[in-house]
């Protein structure tokens, strides 16, 4: 008898714990439903100003295109620019992948465009942070930080990634049908615009810098990147690029990996020349 009641003690009282949690849990999933992304906070000083782009035919004018010099992994001169490209120029586009963290799954992707007149107009989504916040991907699930798309010369980017943070970045060069690029660099343009007027959360799985890009190649020719896992680690998006044919194949994936990492070159950089012309010496020609 005893022990019949503790069984049904035991039950009731797990019964009224889960309902708790489901509360509880509903509760949160309420609240953050709530809130809203926002344009007007106090934004940390490397995502403190949105761009937006002027398209005028082939000429686009881009406005606030940050241009940090960085001095370490935290200091920088603050230098924001106006810059103006013509879509019909340009040379190559490439498919950078920044891996910061030691688990190899965990990285940053980001897109260059590279134009004839030597400009380098790199593009990356990240979150837009609040000061004293730090990203973390938990947090990212959370409705905690705006979709931010950064538009920066290379060389900030970059130079940031391989010399002051050290880590081990790869740059590929895409393989666009023509017309591709254009349209890859407008599909931008616009997204950008949109995001400058209405603002949306980051989310660390179905919002990232990857699944970003992904939509945008998706946009202008529809199907071309299937859904797969390897978009929700991006650390593995070299080789889902590589078998979808969206690089170059320089020799086979393995010489490709090898061939494409810039961060030991970077660090050769003496700023004797320029920045972006500097990591691509050793990579195979178009």
């Amino acid at each position: 008898m005893i022990e019949t009641i503790a069984f049904w003690v035991m039950i009731v009282s797990g019964i009224g714990i889960a309902l708790m949690v489901t509360k509880s849990l509903w509760k949160r999933y309420l609240r953050l439903q709530s809130e809203k992304p926002s344009l007007d906070r106090e934004w940390v000083d490397d995502c403190a100003k949105h761009g937006s782009a002027e398209i005028k035919g082939n000429r686009i004018s881009l406005k606030n295109i940050r241009d940090f010099k960085w001095e370490s992994k935290w200091e920088h001169d603050g230098k924001w620019l106006d810059t103006d490209v013509d879509v019909s120029k340009i040379k190559d586009i490439w498919f950078v992948i920044d891996h910061f963290h030691s688990i190899k799954g965990l990285a940053h992707t980001m897109l260059t465009f590279e134009f004839e007149d030597g400009q380098f107009i790199t593009f990356s989504f990240e979150t837009r942070r609040e000061k004293g916040e730090k990203y973390h991907p938990w947090t990212g699930l959370w409705r905690a930080y705006e979709l931010y798309l950064l538009v920066s010369t290379e060389r900030d980017a970059l130079h940031l990634r391989t010399n002051k943070r050290g880590h081990k970045v790869h740059l590929f060069r895409v393989q666009a049908p023509p017309g591709k690029d254009k349209a890859l660099f407008l599909a931008l343009c616009d997204r950008l615009n949109k995001l400058s007027i209405e603002p949306e959360w980051y989310h660390t799985l179905f919002s990232t810098c990857t699944t970003s890009i992904v939509d945008q190649v998706n946009l202008i020719t529809p199907g071309r990147i299937p859904s797969m896992w390897r978009t929700l680690l991006p650390g593995h998006s070299a080789k889902a690029a590589w078998k979808l044919k969206l690089i170059e194949d320089w020799g086979g994936y393995k010489s490709t990996i090898e061939a494409s990492r810039i961060d030991e070159k970077a660090q050769e950089w003496k700023e004797d020349e320029d920045y972006s012309l500097h990591i691509r010496r050793h990579l195979p020609p178009k």
